[in-house]
């Protein structure tokens, strides 16, 4: 089975549109005089062949189409998958056999559903996993916990039937494009609808110890800018749950759990009966709106990139002190190995550059590599590799796939840190601070500045608020 997948670089308004086969896509972007990218991934299914192509560069031209090959696309996570590529096709949709043992009706919650299964995608829910796919499915399963509790007087679905409804659920979304692995994808089982080892799961109990008028205030409306590093709701959520685990957890000053590690799963299975008791008195959508803001912080505190010893780096490095092409070429082929793995956000980015750098230093590596070699923090998530550099680093804030039949899925990627990656003043990560009144990114670069040996970039960069990352069907997994 073969094909071909087409990446398309448009800037408007100097450049007409591009048609490859049947697939036109016209971008409108930013009025004025922004410029916008976006990224189109075509296939054409009217040649096959039983080998598979690896796109070739283009000839010339920076406006020209980009053909990108399959190695962009990190491998599929699943064990005994074939290697040979997958291609796109547009995610298939059918009528899902439920078990019937679920008393829920099913429907009354139908929008949250398709968000979530469009969230989780079937070819795109590995590489967004950790910022768009994992947080849509805990939201929804906080919803559904609340949802189903809503005619009794109970918190938490009855064992007895929370594998079925789990199984139900992820039916559903299945059987509206979403990917099979998701619990696989996002560490989450059915126990975590039943509230566990917590003591309290009815609503009377709750409401007798909670404050419950000081949650729901505080939870109700989360202010996404403040929340993260003046949490208001977290703190709320964290006291209700201590009580109604019974009060023998203690918190220190900057909110962190401060006892045995039964006691953390005990508080952490109270948490789920606070979620569900919020889902219960607000709406679907504002409670689900609450709950990717929480996520969002909370995932934007670590970088979710895993970083092999960077032996050969810090040989080739340790000395350097000036642009060195052997340094530089192992460190983009170390960071391009990274890159494939999934897209992250712009505070991510600065997780991760910060932590691979105090990697750097404690192997010997003192000199600022990263300037040195001109290393952005873009170049810490997925990228596209052409005459124009095109990385995408998600928002901080909660993001959503959004399909379409035109366009397929597509999503905003924040090129506002399209800026050089932060090197640690140690080889320790204690200092960083994301929060901190005086913490700012580094400045841009000048377009200016000429590119050193070894870099992958080529030519003179443009700043880029915004741009859409459209992919028809899906993308190529291998």
């Amino acid at each position: 089975m073969g094909g071909k997948a087409m990446l398309h670089f448009q800037s408007v308004p100097w450049f007409k549109c591009f048609i490859f086969h049947q697939f036109v896509l016209l971008i409108l972007l930013l009025s004025g005089l922004k410029e916008s990218v976006s990224w189109d991934v075509h296939f054409s299914s009217s040649q096959e062949s039983s080998i598979s192509e690896m796109a070739a560069p283009p000839s010339s031209g920076i406006f020209y189409p980009i053909q990108i090959s399959p190695s962009m696309i990190p491998p599929y996570p699943l064990q005994n998958e074939s290697s040979s590529p997958m291609y796109p096709d547009f995610p298939p949709t059918y009528v899902p056999l439920l078990t019937g043992k679920c008393p829920v009706n099913f429907s009354a919650i139908s929008s949250i559903l398709t968000k979530t299964a469009s969230d989780c995608s079937n070819m795109l829910a590995p590489i967004v996993a950790n910022v768009i796919c994992c947080p849509q499915f805990s939201s929804l399963l906080h919803i559904f916990q609340g949802f189903y509790s809503s005619s009794s007087d109970k918190l938490v679905v009855q064992t007895a039937v929370a594998s079925d409804c789990f199984s139900d659920i992820v039916s559903i979304l299945v059987s509206r494009g979403a990917n099979i692995t998701i619990p696989t994808l996002c560490s989450i089982k059915s126990s975590n609808l039943t509230g566990g080892s917590c003591p309290v799961n009815d609503v009377a109990t709750f409401e007798k110890i909670v404050n419950t008028s000081k949650l729901l205030d505080l939870c109700g409306t989360i202010d996404p800018l403040k929340e993260c590093c003046r949490p208001l709701c977290q703190p709320a959520i964290s006291e209700a749950a201590l009580r109604i685990s019974g009060g023998q957890i203690s918190i220190d000053e900057n909110n962190y759990v401060v006892s045995q590690s039964s006691h953390i799963d005990v508080l952490n299975d109270c948490k789920g009966v606070v979620y569900s008791y919020i889902s219960r008195k607000l709406s679907s959508d504002t409670a689900d709106t609450a709950f990717r803001i929480l996520s969002s912080c909370k995932v934007n505190k670590v970088c979710p990139l895993k970083f092999e010893q960077p032996v050969k780096v810090i040989n080739a490095c340790r000395n350097v002190v000036a642009p060195s092409p052997a340094c530089c070429s192992l460190l983009n082929t170390y960071i391009s190995g990274i890159q494939k793995q999934m897209l992250i956000t712009n505070k991510q980015a600065i997780i991760c550059a910060t932590m691979f750098g105090s990697m750097l230093r404690k192997g010997g590596v003192m000199a600022n590599v990263y300037d040195l070699c001109d290393i952005d923090l873009k170049d810490f998530s997925i990228q596209a590799y052409g005459p124009q550099v095109s990385g995408c680093l998600l928002r901080s804030l909660p993001s959503d796939l959004v399909f379409d039949n035109s366009s397929g899925f597509s999503f905003i990627c924040d090129l506002t840190d399209n800026i050089a990656a932060p090197w640690p003043t140690s080889s320790s990560m204690q200092s960083l601070s994301l929060c901190a009144p005086e913490m700012s990114l580094p400045a841009l670069p000048s377009s200016e500045t000429a590119k050193n040996p070894g870099s992958r970039r080529v030519g003179i960069e443009r700043f880029v608020p915004f741009f859409s990352f459209f992919v028809l069907s899906a993308l190529l997994l291998y």
